[in-house]
């Protein structure tokens, strides 16, 4: 797969004496049924466009000396007001019609956490993880609890239909026509009705600190107040020191079932792998044989980078002192 090999190439480096470029910044805009057919080349463009501006805003922030996680939570942030991808404005719609939102953060310097689930009035769910990781004793809080929480530390509130696009309320519509017609006979499929477009972002500093977020909207159609992988720890969000950082999208209850975010990580700290062995292992020896999909972006303690998945695409994009590139299908 033309993808993998493309990660690998990345993380050569390291194999030949050479330190990879540090500081490092990776995204990814979602992992799915993305193909040139189903993308027209304005659409492209914009997504293209929206990808480099968040590493542009990332970067400029770690090649200040700035920390990994304030260079994640500026990428994110601008993702998540990008209608293009699926967290903050644009994010789908549950089964009710409203929005969810879920955000995770954490650090890799001391492990440090923050999430929030079910929110429906924060503009940026994850500038609210970071608010939660920082000034409570809690890791993740959900819905109502998180939402109150947000205006307690003067995040930007929105109300609910700020995240309704023409795009997703119509592909609402449809599902939901579709539903009524077959009387729950035969449900939509989620490839027909899904967007892709999970946010997340791993960084490496110019101390060697890690850090990793990722934000979501969850999936279309999704039943009242369910949750998925990514304001979890361990399994959407993962980030450590002393192995790697890692931000996960695809279909989350599989990504929670293999805790895929921390297995990564102890494959390195356990098993001794590489990072692009460990990140392979993960996705195609356990969560493709169980019937998942999905991919990831991760960058190790000494600034390799691996962006992989299982699906024909996935938005992304990785920038260092070395070059910039942003890539949408898999053959690039």
């Amino acid at each position: 797969m033309k993808h993998l090999i493309f990660c690998i190439l990345i993380c050569a480096s390291a194999a030949y004496g050479q330190k990879p470029p540090v500081p490092a910044i990776v995204i990814h805009g979602g992992a799915g049924t993305i193909e040139r057919s189903n993308l027209s080349p304005e659409a492209e463009a914009e997504i293209r466009a929206v990808l480099q501006r968040a590493l542009d805003t990332g970067y400029s922030i770690l090649e200040n000396g700035g920390n990994a996680t304030d260079a994640v939570m500026a990428a994110i942030t601008i993702l998540e007001d990008a209608p293009q991808f699926n967290a903050g404005k644009g994010a789908v719609m549950n089964d009710a019609g409203t929005h969810e939102l879920d955000a995770s953060i954490m650090e890799g310097l001391n492990l440090n956490a923050g999430a929030v689930a079910g929110s429906s009035i924060i503009k940026n769910p994850i500038l609210a993880a970071h608010e939660v990781m920082l000034r409570s004793p809690h890791v993740l809080l959900a819905g109502k609890g998180a939402d109150q929480f947000a205006r307690q530390q003067k995040l930007s509130i929105v109300e609910n239909k700020y995240f309704t696009t023409e795009e997703v309320l119509a592909k609402w519509k449809k599902m939901k026509a579709q539903k009524q017609n077959t009387r729950g006979e035969a449900a939509p499929t989620e490839r027909e009705f899904a967007k892709f477009g999970t946010v997340g972002a791993v960084a490496i500093d110019k101390e060697g600190s890690l850090a990793a977020g990722t934000s979501t909207g969850g999936m279309m159609g999704k039943m009242y107040n369910r949750i998925g992988d990514s304001p979890i720890i361990g399994a959407g969000t993962y980030a450590d020191n002393n192995t790697c950082a890692v931000s996960c999208t695809g279909h989350g209850e599989y990504f929670m079932r293999l805790a895929v975010a921390k297995e990564i990580s102890d494959q390195i700290e356990f098993g001794k792998k590489p990072l692009a062995d460990a990140v392979t292992y993960t996705l195609v020896s356990r969560l493709v044989s169980m019937g998942g999909s999905g991919g990831l972006i991760a960058i190790d303690k000494h600034g390799n980078i691996v962006m992989d998945f299982t699906t024909p695409g996935m938005y992304r994009g990785y920038k260092h002192a070395k070059g910039t590139k942003t890539a949408v299908y898999a053959d690039e």
